[in-house]
């Protein structure tokens, strides 16, 4: 992936990992949009770089994201990068019938949302020099969370939908997964704060080393999100399903 002079759309932008990554692209002489529903975080994240942009979008809506696109590419016509960043995680008993607003929601905003961004985008990508897709995925895609099912199963999905992307756009559009482990964000109540947790900073750091290698690893997987991404292949699947989901709870006072 080339590091300077592209223009990068950074869905979920606003906050957490999608903040971090479009001031440190912007910082890098790109220049970025960022989108995502709250337009005061988007506005914060934007202060002080003039080279950065926002965008209200909610992934979660099909014609919204139809309309921000033309908009988007009308704007912004050496658009070059999307990075399908935008996503909620919530909890979820699988116990017991429940409401399952969080679940459909959920699978909205972070399997449907990308899918319909990048068709919405893919036609222009294709005839940008130095063209790239970047979707987020999580370490959660290959080792679950009991609590939280539908996120990891959006995530999952992602996962092969992104793999199946790259062998379609090969040769037109470079198409890339980062993963992220568990990192101190907003993404959940009190995550910020979590202890054994990955900093931002750290987390940022380390993604733009590898993002800046040549070539580009398709799969951005920092250190410690690698036992997470294979577990299976090593034979520890089921050793770290039960030390992830210990680990989490008591992390948050569960245990």
């Amino acid at each position: 992936m080339k590091m300077t002079g592209n223009t990068i759309l950074i869905t979920g932008g606003g906050s957490g990992i999608g903040a971090a990554l479009a001031q440190r692209f912007a910082a890098l002489g790109n220049e970025v949009i960022i989108a995502g529903r709250r337009e005061a975080a988007l506005q914060k994240t934007c202060a002080g770089h003039p080279n950065m942009h926002f965008m209200v979008l909610d992934a979660s809506n099909p014609q919204a994201i139809d309309k921000f696109a033309h908009e988007l590419v009308q704007a912004y016509p050496k658009l070059n990068v999307l990075i399908n960043n935008a996503g909620i995680m919530r909890f979820e008993d699988l116990s017991k019938k429940r409401d399952l607003h969080d679940a459909e929601e959920t699978v909205e905003t972070n399997l449907l949302g990308p899918i319909r961004l990048t068709n919405a985008l893919v036609e222009h990508l294709e005839h940008q020099p130095d063209a790239v897709i970047i979707n987020v995925t999580s370490g959660l895609a290959f080792v679950p969370l009991v609590s939280t099912p539908t996120y990891n199963a959006t995530k999952a999905a992602i996962h092969s939908y992104t793999d199946s992307l790259r062998e379609a756009l090969k040769g037109k559009v470079e198409v890339l997964e980062l993963a992220p482990p568990a990192v101190q964000t907003g993404l959940t109540p009190g995550q910020e704060k979590l202890e054994g947790y990955m900093p931002l900073k750290d987390f940022i750091d380390e993604v733009m080393t590898l993002l800046a290698k040549t070539p580009t690893p398709r799969e951005i997987l920092v250190k410690n999100v690698e036992p997470l991404r294979f577990a299976e292949r090593n034979g520890q699947y089921d050793e770290t399903l039960a030390h992830l989901n210990d680990f989490v709870a008591r992390q948050r006072g569960n245990k």
